[in-house]
């Protein structure tokens, strides 16, 4: 494809905006436009611009707006390979992982085969993770922007806990403004949540109930693991009839994906760094907010115990701490504005919390 000559530019520019005044610095075309109604015009701009290798990007000096046009370099495609066999690896540690705690809770009260709890485990694991990068690529196919297939991450079963490390999707194109920067991000963590509501009531169903002095017992045996439940992990629990006083419920593999689920949710929903959450607070905060923000999420992991993602998120937000959007001047919309009180509240019933919510 040829560069698009400077009259081209201008052009193209014209044919959305009304242009006050152009500028030549180096390799970028500098237009003074409109003040007032350039967020929807930019849009269309932005995606015209991009698709013939160009980038604009949208500042404001006082009372007058800037529009800077310049060329980029297309990210190049990755092998289609690697995210096939990420995703292979990712089952097969899921399975191996849900195969041996099946083996380890019929040690205490049998619960099922094997090979078959260790299937639907898998199948609750990878369709909590799947559906919800499959939430932000819905997202970004709708505000037409390009992304990679989800690459899985596996993990390291049995002895690390931890079968997978979760997904990720990389976004091949800009983001516009800050509209569209909330809107993948909140797709996502609400699409996996769903999902994860789901299995936990049928992982709780599946899940036997066994007298606390036995629970006690085997926990002091380390037969048996305490996990910090959150608020929405317990109210499904109690609606699946399980709560009752003078028992523990044995966590069945795929009530255990739906706890990794809501934990992943709760992470991802963090108004820190580049996570979910990370990119809905850079959207309705701005960059300064986000920044402080960044700090509590961290703070936040390291109270409730999870210093490496603690230093982790600290130690990347140092080098890309977010996500600036092309039309960094235009505000978050006012319906947007209000859902992010939401996402605040599912970050907090999602939170494994470090004591008992029920007595």
């Amino acid at each position: 494809m040829s560069e698009p000559t400077q009259e081209e530019v201008i052009s193209i520019v014209s044919s959305v905006f009304e242009i006050k005044s152009v500028n030549q610095n180096l390799d970028v075309l500098q237009f003074e436009i409109e003040r007032e109604g350039f967020k929807p015009k930019f849009v269309k701009l932005a995606q015209s611009l991009e698709s013939k290798n160009l980038v604009g990007r949208l500042e404001k000096f006082e009372d007058r707006v800037f529009l800077f046009v310049g060329r980029f370099h297309p990210p190049r495609l990755r092998r289609a390979w690697i995210p096939r066999i990420l995703f292979a690896a990712t089952i097969a540690v899921v399975m191996i992982d849900g195969y041996y705690r099946t083996l380890e809770t019929n040690s205490i009260v049998m619960i099922g085969d094997p090979l078959e709890m260790a299937g639907l485990y898998t199948v609750s694991l990878i369709g909590i993770l799947g559906i919800h990068e499959l939430g932000h690529i819905i997202a970004s196919k709708w505000h037409k922007i390009k992304t990679s297939w989800p690459y899985f991450i596996p993990g390291i079963p049995i002895i690390g806990f931890i079968p997978t490390f979760g997904a990720l999707i990389m976004s091949r194109s800009f983001t516009i403004n800050r509209d569209i920067l909330f809107d993948i991000g909140i797709s996502g963590p609400i699409a996996g949540l769903i999902v994860a509501v789901v299995v936990s009531i049928y992982g709780a169903y599946l899940s036997p109930v066994i007298p606390e002095s036995q629970a006690q017992q085997l926990i002091s045996q380390s037969q048996l693991f305490e996990i910090h439940e959150s608020v929405i992990m317990k109210t499904t629990e109690v609606l699946a009839g399980k709560y009752i006083i003078g028992t523990e419920i044995v966590y069945s593999p795929v009530l255990l994906a739906a706890w990794f689920g809501f934990l992943i949710t709760f992470l991802n929903l963090l108004p820190a760094w580049q996570l979910d959450g990370g990119h809905i607070a850079r959207a309705t905060l701005g960059r300064k907010w986000h920044k402080i923000t960044t700090y509590a999420g961290i703070g936040i992991l390291a109270i409730l115990g999870f210093w490496f993602m603690a230093l982790f998120v600290l130690s990347f937000s140092m080098r890309s701490p977010d996500v600036r959007p092309l039309d960094d001047i235009s505000p978050l919309s006012s319906k947007r504005k209000k859902l992010f009180v939401l996402v605040i509240g599912l970050a907090v019933v999602c939170a494994p919390l470090p004591f008992s919510i029920l007595p």
